[in-house]
């Protein structure tokens, strides 16, 4: 093994270059050889090529380190699942004629679809990193030589970014053939690439048309196989072919939740679980995402285990108008599956933990910096991050912080008059707060937050976690008569009765919520829960379904457990409190 241009070459094809190069005077020469030989078109782009080919392959030792480019994203897919993969789709008597790679890496897709796919006629590989397109030729030519008696079709493999390749030539001048879109596009996020001063990326566009703090706030943050795939559904969605993309698992989510609204020609929606660590010593879920094209459209996804492919685990997607996780289990929890009566919301952000944060030591707050700090109590509050909500009920907080606002844009002048202690400790840390990079804080006034408003006075709140997957809900107290605030990663409902905080904890910790929100969640998002999941628990429903004895009993040991005295006096006024009235829903108590 040698390298040349940074890839690798076999000693059989450099042997082979040596013996065929030799005597080609001209780029035109060299190029028709490799033609003749293994399909490839354009094997040189310029004599400089040729030319120093020839130079190197006639030197051996030239071992070139190879560079690590996990950090793009790029996971090169192992020869042993290539062809485990295109095995897989030719049991399913796929066979194309067209075989597609938008990003083809070292090209052990399309080594494994000339082994396993007998009606090739044409090949298009593109790839950016020129290094990756040398070893892809060379890999073509060392398998073609291995296998003498293999089908040759045309190939071409394009130096080019795969943004800028014109796909939709390859469609039209092949509208009839049969097609496969194959490979393993880059598991990175486009802010990803774009830190990395990377070239590699679409042109600058809200792509999916996010609005306002959405698109500000990093939903419009998107994963670049999503944006590739996407593509190649949209570009070959109208011809007779097949389309497998080994992606993250939440892209595969997002296609199928997207699919609703785009409503592509495509069919037979799988999803096949593998183990990424074995394949790429990573740990990131992902899975091969197939479909059939030209179809009718379809709005659900059977997930199967790549390594045991019999049966289907369970089918996701969409059952009506509704999105399920788990389309199985789905079915009979589906009657609380509606609008929430309280409005959930976000706890507060600050993107400032080291100044506004604070531990309580001997009596005295410390800040993150390690700094004691002397403050007015007023402005000071307990809060409870996601890895704090583990007990049913919490009255007291490890951390503490300060709220400068009481609603979102509110003026905080009033702090220099009202808390000058507290005023001066955020002024001398002014270089914290400028140093914020989100966008939200721009022309906002000092010290600002978000995730604040009236609903995080309330003094009784019943929150999840965003983050962890645990399915169940805490309610928090006030901490020395002040309402206890909750940090961004958590969701909550507030409340001005303890009796309706207890109901509603009841209720969302009774096993048909578990369910149901078992059943429409994803283990491995980012966050299990987000305000879009827990607006769907229709609260007012899930108290019909709900025995009004076993709510008692369950009251009872709540009572018993925290030392409460409480009734369900008042549990006709909770109705009421989430009954429609005229034409809206009143969300006072949120």
């Amino acid at each position: 093994m040698m390298k040349v241009f940074e890839a690798n070459v076999t000693n059989q094809v450099s042997d082979f270059l040596k013996d065929s190069l030799r005597l080609a005077t001209s780029i035109n020469e060299a190029n028709q050889k490799m033609y003749d030989a293994f399909g490839i078109i354009h094997f040189f782009e310029n004599d400089e090529e040729l030319e120093t080919l020839k130079e190197v392959i006639s030197i051996t030792n030239n071992i070139v380190e190879e560079p690590d480019r996990a950090e793009y994203g790029d996971f090169q897919t192992n020869s042993y699942l290539a062809n485990k993969v295109t095995l897989h789709l030719a049991s399913k008597n796929i066979s194309p004629e067209v075989v597609i790679e938008p990003t083809c890496g070292k090209g052990n897709f399309i080594i494994a679809s000339l082994r396993n796919f007998k009606n090739i006629k044409n090949i298009f590989g593109v790839e950016i990193y020129k290094p990756y397109v040398w070893e892809t030729k060379f890999s073509i030519v060392d398998f073609l030589l291995a296998n003498p008696n293999s089908k040759k079709p045309e190939i071409s493999i394009v130096h080019c970014n795969v943004f800028d390749f014109d796909f939709k030539a390859i469609a039209k001048k092949h509208s009839m053939n049969d097609i496969l879109v194959i490979g393993n596009p880059p598991w990175v996020t486009n802010s990803k690439l774009g830190s990395l001063n990377s070239t590699n990326l679409p042109k600058k566009t809200n792509f999916k048309n996010h609005s306002g703090l959405d698109a500000m706030t990093g939903k419009g943050n998107f994963d670049i196989a999503e944006f590739i795939t996407l593509t190649m559904i949209e570009t070959f969605q109208n011809m007779k072919g097949n389309l497998l993309l080994l992606v993250k698992n939440s892209v595969i989510k997002n296609i199928v939740f997207d699919q609703n609204k785009n409503r592509y020609k495509i069919s037979t929606i799988e999803k096949h679980c593998i183990d990424s660590k074995k394949e790429f010593n990573v740990s990131v879920e992902a899975a091969l995402f197939y479909c059939k094209l030209n179809s009718l459209p379809k709005f659900d996804c059977k997930e199967f285990d790549f390594y045991n492919n019999q049966t289907s685990q369970l089918k996701f997607g969409w059952l009506n108008d509704k999105f399920v996780s788990n389309i199985d289990t789905y079915i009979h929890t589906k009657e609380i599956d509606g609008e929430c009566p309280f409005v959930w919301r976000q706890g507060l952000k600050h993107d400032c933990s080291t100044v506004m944060e604070l531990d309580k030591v001997n009596g005295h707050y410390v800040n993150g910096l390690n700094e004691e700090v002397k403050l007015e109590d007023g402005l000071v509050y307990g809060i409870l991050k996601s890895s704090d909500l583990k007990n049913t009920v919490i009255n007291q907080t490890r951390k503490f912080t300060i709220v400068t606002q009481k609603k979102v844009g509110q003026e905080t002048k009033y702090i220099k008059t009202e808390y000058p202690k507290t005023y001066q400790y955020l002024t001398q840390h002014q270089a914290n707060f400028d140093a914020r990079k989100s966008s939200i804080y721009n022309n906002k006034p000092l010290f600002s937050i978000f995730g604040i408003g009236d609903y995080s006075f309330k003094p009784f709140k019943v929150a999840i976690s965003g983050l962890y997957k645990t399915f169940h809900f805490t309610l928090i107290l006030p901490q020395d008569n002040k309402p206890v605030m909750l940090d961004d990663t958590c969701y909550l409902i507030g409340f001005d009765k303890i009796e309706f905080a207890v109901y509603a904890l009841i209720l969302l910790n009774a096993d048909m919520t578990v369910q149901f929100l078992q059943s429409v969640t994803f283990p491995d998002a980012k966050r299990t829960f987000t305000k879009d999941v827990l607006m769907r628990i229709d609260l007012l429903e899930l108290t019909k379904q709900i025995n009004k004895a076993d709510l008692q009993t369950k009251l009872e040991t709540v009572n018993a457990k925290y030392k409460f005295n409480l009734t369900l006096d008042l549990w006709d006024s909770f109705i009421n409190e989430m009954t429609p009235v005229n034409n809206g829903q009143l969300a006072m108590f949120a």
